[in-house]
Order: structure tokens, then C-alpha cells, then sequence
């Protein structure tokens, strides 16, 4: 009943491709850690199994062998040990489900694509894995508006490659975009690479269907853009990681495909010339600016070295990537020229590339998406997910890299600093405790004191629920706590996560 944590450094390709990092030799950190024991849930028996394999034969796991990937996180960093998968193909199965698991005090841990990071999708003791990876159809688009309403099990690249066809995009774009579920993307209210341009989910999103906890449907999943009738519901259970409720269909607002895309990848020489870049970038650029990335010249070591990636610009202490969308190829080019120009001459960029055809657009992005996959080629990988303002985004990696020394092999910091979004990520050659302690809370203590959250777009899950009371009051918390206690009443529904145990 506890969770492994590996020893070796992690081996294996990106998430967009679907598969994961290869489990290397363990070392056992229980969950003792982190104060947690079981909760007096029931136990699976014979008679359940029976129960579930008559509404939904031969969607039903048992096999340790099979089960085994699914009770095992992306990172391969936590671990439960679950001996039961379900897999609906319906709302009504999922509603059938909840509602026997509440009679029975049967623990659930909802599990979408399983592309998590922060401990939110996998069981911790032995809890039922609902997964909607059968739940991936498309139920309708509308050409006029552009939304869309799908199952929660819908795979984002799919979607986007649906969308596309039709002229369309999906709003978010994730380095896991091959592998998670819309519906984890919503649950967990996932950021991306295309906030800067499109928003939040909690502004794209117009509906949702969702399964309470007792087996009841809520059925919200509107397709309007104005609706100002009573509370906001379905915000309730955007972000809320599955322990309100298991989310089962999405109604979305999606933008236009851009006719027009131009990538610009640019090497500066200090931080404060990556956040001067911006203003003026921002500035000049307008409403055709649709991602503002930047990196350090650590991540992109990494990328040469283990994925052999080679860049079109050398020798900075930073780069950054900048993409514009728009309806009209002379406009933003002649824009982006004029942003270019402006840049060189002023001193804010010292070198720089342009890519306007798809073929160097992707090999541009995957110096960036694939800084994630490099990293697990260097070792075990210490991830962290902050919000901070954008004026002391670069400070946190510079004292974390004075604070912990020779003890860590890198520390890096890379992110969306258009919406100042940081990944803040330390290697070692394999786990130590200690070295997790120098980092912890120190990273949250540093985030709280400007102001800044612990997650920005990860969520919570079980890595950090001991720690969010740097990012909440304890008003807050409290609140939240009775939203769960009202929703989920047996507490069966993604225990041991997000929030820390009621007093």
C-alpha cells in the first residue's frame, strides 16, 4: 500500500507519441511521508467483479499484468495497487457504476490518458480505475459556432486532426497532446501552449455532462456562449482533478484554423532582455500573437545532447519562441518583420531564425515540447509547476541552483512566460530523499512569497495537497473542503488528492 518512487533515471519517449519512460530499478517511499493511511473503504470481492462484468462484459481488468501500466504514473515516479480497470463506453454505464460503488464504499480514481504529473491519476492504495479510454466519440460540431461536444475519453490530437478538417482548431495544445483525454484536460483545467492566444478552459469550455459521486448525471453540457441563469456549475468541476465528480462529455468553444502561421525562434543574452522582448513583442504584435515560450541555454543543452536536436541559434544564455496566427500571410509577416527588426536593432535579441513552411514550424516547436523527454533522459527528474509574476519568473531557478549546488546534476527553467507560467525542473542521477527535501518546501516557501501559485496548470493532485496552503487561505481550503463533502459525502472519488484530510 505504498508508492514507489524509481531509483534510475527514466528512459523512453514523449507523451505525444503515447508511450512512457521505461520503470528503472525502485526505491520505496511510503506514503507515510505524507501522513496518509487507507481510508476504510470496502475491499473489491468476487461478487462486485461479477457484478461490473454483467453491465460491461469484457471491460472489465482484473489481470495484474494489464493493470500494471494503469496504476503506474507518466513519470513513474508513484504507484497504487489497484486489481480492478473498468471501462464504460457510456454515461449511463459510468452512473451505474458510482451509484453501486456508493452503496458499496468502494473507492474510485477517474483516469483519463494517465499524462499527469503531480500523482492526481493513479490509485494510491487500491481504489477501482474508471478509465474512459472507450469513451472517445465525437457526438457533434457546429460549423457556424465551432463548438464541439465529444466524450471525455476523445485523445486532444485526435480532435485537433477532426478539427482541422473542418477548418477548425482545438483552443489548448499540450507536449501530451498524442496520449491525454479532453476530459483529464478539463478535469485538471490544463494551460498549454495556446493560453496566451485562446484562453483557459474555464473560458472555452460552455458545458459539461458529469457523474456525481452517488451515480446521479448532471447534464450541463450546453452549447451557448451566453448563459446567466443561476451558478456557474460546471466551473465547479473544471479543475477539480475528479474528486467532485467524474466528467463524462464537453461542450467547447473552438477557434478558426490561422491561414497564417509564422514561428520565430531568437537567442537572448539575459533574462531581463527575454522580458523586454515580450513587452515590445506584445506591443508591436498584437492580436496575431499567439505563444510567447522561452528556455534556458541548460534546456537546450539537454535537447542537443540526449535527443539530438540541433538548433538554428547558438550561444545564448536564453532563447525564446515566438509563433503568430492570423487570416492574412502579407499582414503578419510584414508585422513579425517589422517586430524583428526593431528587436535586432535595439540590442533585445542577438540572433534569431524565421520559419514560415510546417516542416521547420515543427522542428522550431520540438526544441521546446520535447524539453520534457530530454529530461528524463538525464536522470530522475524533480518536476515543478509555478505561477509567478513575470518580473521574478527566472529568480526561483536562479536560487534554486545556489541552494542545492553540486547535489543536482541540472536545474532548469523553461515555460509559457506569456501567462508567466515557469517549469522549474531539477535531475539527479536517481532519487534521494534528501536532496527532495532541500527542494521542498523550499520552491513553495520561495513561490508563496511573491504571491505566486504552486501549480500553474498541473494541478494538484497527490504530490502537492500538503502544500497548498501557499497558494489558499485556509478559508479557502476550508470552502472547498465542504464543496467535496457536499458533492461526495463517502469521500469515494479520487481520495487522497488535491485536498489535504478535514480537521
Amino acid at each position: 500500500d505504498a508508492w514507489g518512487w524509481p531509483a534510475g533515471g527514466a528512459r523512453g519517449r514523449a507523451a505525444p507519441k503515447g508511450a512512457r519512460p521505461k520503470l528503472g530499478p525502485e526505491v520505496m517511499l511510503t506514503s507515510e511521508r505524507y501522513g496518509v493511511r487507507r481510508l476504510p473503504f470496502s475491499r473489491v470481492s468476487d461478487g462486485d467483479v461479477a457484478f461490473f462484468e454483467q453491465i460491461m462484459p469484457g471491460r472489465v481488468i482484473t489481470n495484474a499484468e494489464e493493470l500494471k501500466p494503469f496504476n503506474v504514473d507518466w513519470l513513474k515516479s508513484v504507484r497504487g495497487c489497484s486489481k480492478l480497470m473498468l471501462k464504460p463506453q457510456t454515461t449511463a454505464e459510468v452512473s451505474e457504476v458510482l451509484r453501486y460503488c456508493y452503496e458499496r464504499n468502494l473507492a474510485v480514481n477517474p483516469q483519463g490518458g494517465n499524462t499527469g504529473l503531480v500523482g492526481g491519476s493513479v490509485p494510491v492504495f487500491d481504489e477501482i480505475i474508471l478509465s474512459t479510454v472507450l469513451m472517445n466519440r465525437i457526438t457533434s460540431f457546429d460549423k457556424v459556432s465551432g463548438i464541439l461536444v465529444c466524450q471525455a475519453g476523445c485523445v486532444l490530437e485526435k480532435l485537433n486532426e477532426y478539427l482541422e478538417e473542418q477548418g477548425f482548431i482545438m483552443p489548448l495544445d499540450l507536449g501530451a497532446k498524442g496520449s491525454c483525454h479532453i476530459g483529464g484536460n478539463v478535469a485538471t483545467n490544463a494551460g498549454g501552449l495556446r493560453l496566451l492566444r485562446y484562453g483557459s478552459l474555464r473560458g472555452t469550455v460552455l458545458g459539461l455532462e458529469v457523474v456525481l459521486a452517488d451515480g446521479s448525471a448532471l447534464d450541463c453540457l450546453a452549447s451557448l456562449r451566453k448563459d446567466n441563469t443561476g451558478y456557474d456549475l460546471k466551473q465547479l468541476f473544471i479543475g477539480s482533478e475528479g474528486t467532485l465528480g467524474v466528467i463524462t462529455a464537453v461542450s467547447i468553444l473552438c477557434p478558426q484554423k490561422p491561414k497564417s502561421v509564422n514561428l520565430a525562434f531568437l537567442g537572448c543574452q539575459s533574462f531581463a532582455k527575454v522580458l523586454e522582448t515580450f513587452a515590445t513583442c506584445r506591443a508591436m504584435l498584437g492580436e496575431i500573437l499567439s505563444a510567447y515560450e522561452f528556455m534556458d541555454e541548460k534546456c537546450m543543452e539537454l535537447v542537443e545532447r540526449h535527443l539530438k536536436l540541433t538548433s538554428p541559434v547558438t550561444d545564448s544564455p536564453f532563447y525564446v519562441l515566438i509563433e503568430t496566427s492570423g487570416s492574412n500571410s502579407t499582414h503578419d509577416e510584414e508585422k513579425l518583420n517589422n517586430f524583428l527588426e526593431q528587436a535586432m536593432n535595439s540590442g533585445l535579441v542577438t540572433d534569431g531564425t524565421v520559419a514560415t513552411d510546417e516542416k521547420k514550424i515543427k522542428m522550431l516547436w520540438s526544441l521546446r515540447e520535447r524539453i520534457t523527454e530530454a529530461l528524463t533522459h538525464d536522470g530522475y527528474v524533480y518536476k515543478y509547476d509555478i505561477s509567478l509574476p513575470v518580473g521574478k519568473l527566472y529568480d526561483l531557478v536562479t536560487d534554486t541552483r545556489a541552494r542545492l549546488g553540486p547535489s543536482a546534476k541540472s536545474v532548469v527553467g523553461y515555460g509559457h512566460l506569456g501567462d508567466g507560467n515557469l517549469h522549474l525542473n531539477v535531475t539527479a542521477e536517481s532519487y534521494n530523499h534528501f536532496l527532495l527535501d532541500a527542494i521542498e518546501p523550499f520552491v513553495y516557501e520561495w513561490t508563496a512569497r511573491y504571491n505566486g501559485s504552486i501549480s500553474a496548470e498541473h494541478g494538484v493532485g497527490f504530490k502537492k495537497k500538503q502544500f497548498i496552503q501557499y497558494s489558499k487561505p485556509k478559508e479557502a481550503v476550508h470552502l472547498m473542503q465542504r464543496f467535496k463533502a457536499m458533492l461526495d459525502p463517502k469521500g469515494i472519488l479520487n481520495p487522497y488528492k488535491m485536498l489535504p484530510s478535514s480537521s
